[in-house]
C-alpha cells in the first residue's frame, strides 16, 4: 500500500496477525509442488446459482485488455502497484485467514480456484468476492493440463468455468493453467474459446508450495517484487500464512500498492 495509506499501528496488527497465523496452520505439513493441504472438512457439491448466488450481482466477467499479450506475466512497471495471486485449493479456514489478513491491511488480491475446491467448498466462493478480491479460474482438478490432449484440457477449463458461473453468475475474471507457470499456445487457444481472452501467468514465484519457512518465502518475493509484479502464492500452506504479513509490510514499506490483477492492469 502506499505510505501515506498504512499508520503505524496497523503494520504492528499485521506482525502480531502473523503469530496467530502459525498457530492456526501448525498441523501443516511439506507437501510436493501443487499439492495444497488436505481439506479439514468436506460439503456436498455445488449448490444451484439461484441458492448459491442468491441475491447477490453477477460477479465480474473476463475483460479484454488492449495492449497486452494473451500471456499476462506483469502489469505497467511505470505504476507503484503489485498483484498478489493465489492458488486457491486447500483448508477454507487457512484460505480465509489469508485474505482477512490482506483486507485488515488494505490489500486486494486474485483468487484462482481450483473446480473440485468449489464443489467442497461452494461458500468460498461468495467469501473471496465480497472481500473486494478478484476471482478466476484454475481448472477443475489441478492436474498437468501441458499434459493433456485437447478434448480433456478444455473439459479442465469450462469444468471450473462452469462451477464459477453457477455459483457466482461469472466464468471468473481470469484463467491461470494448473501445473505450469506458462499456458501452451494449445491452452491458450482453448481458454479463449471457453471465453478468457487473457491466461495469467506470473513474473515472481514465491516458492511457497515448497514449504521453506516464512523467512524464506518473504526474501524470495521481497528480492524479486517490483512496480507491476505478478506473485505467485497459494492457500494451504502454513508458511505462506505466516509470510503473508511480513510481506504487506514489506510491500507497504516500499511504497507499492497490493490490488488484483484487473486493477493492475486498469
Amino acid at each position: 500500500m502506499d505510505a501515506s495509506h498504512a499508520p503505524v499501528h496497523r503494520r504492528h496488527a499485521l506482525r502480531a496477525g502473523a503469530a496467530a497465523a502459525v498457530a492456526l496452520t501448525a498441523g501443516c505439513q511439506e507437501r510436493d509442488p501443487g499439492t495444497p493441504a488436505a481439506t479439514a472438512t468436506r460439503t456436498v457439491a455445488a449448490k444451484p446459482a439461484a441458492t448459491a448466488a442468491g441475491a447477490h450481482a453477477p460477479a465480474p466477467a473476463p475483460h479484454r485488455f488492449p495492449g497486452q499479450p494473451v500471456q499476462v506475466t506483469n502489469g505497467p512497471r511505470d505504476r507503484a502497484r503489485v498483484a498478489l495471486t493465489f492458488h486457491g485449493q486447500g483448508d477454507p479456514a487457512v484460505a480465509r485467514t489469508v485474505l482477512g489478513e490482506a483486507e485488515r491491511a488494505g490489500a486486494r488480491a486474485t483468487v484462482l480456484a481450483v473446480g473440485s475446491w468449489l464443489d467442497e467448498h461452494p461458500g468460498m466462493a461468495r467469501r473471496i468476492l465480497d472481500g473486494g478480491h478478484d476471482l478466476g479460474n484454475h481448472t477443475q482438478h489441478h492436474i498437468d493440463i501441458s499434459a493433456l490432449d485437447e478434448t480433456r484440457a478444455y473439459a479442465e477449463i469450462t469444468g471450473c468455468a462452469q462451477r464459477l458461473r453457477r455459483l457466482t453468475g461469472s466464468i471468473g475474471t481470469w484463467f491461470r493453467p494448473s501445473r505450469t507457470q506458462y499456458a501452451t499456445p494449445l491452452v491458450q487457444r482453448l481458454a479463449a474459446r471457453a471465453g478468457y481472452p487473457h491466461v495469467l501467468s506470473y513474473d515472481v514465484d514465491s516458492l511457497d508450495f515448497t514449504s521453506p519457512g516464512a523467512a524464506a518465502v518473504t526474501r524470495k518475493v521481497a528480492g524479486e517484487i517490483r512496480n507491476g509484479s505478478v506473485v505467485s502464492l497459494h492457500f494451504g500452506y502454513a508458511d505462506t500464512v505466516a509470510a503473508l504479513p511480513l510481506l504487506l509490510t514489506e510491500i507497504d514499506r516500499r511504497g507499492l500498492r497490493a490490488v488484483t490483477t484487473t486493477e493492475l492492469l486498469t
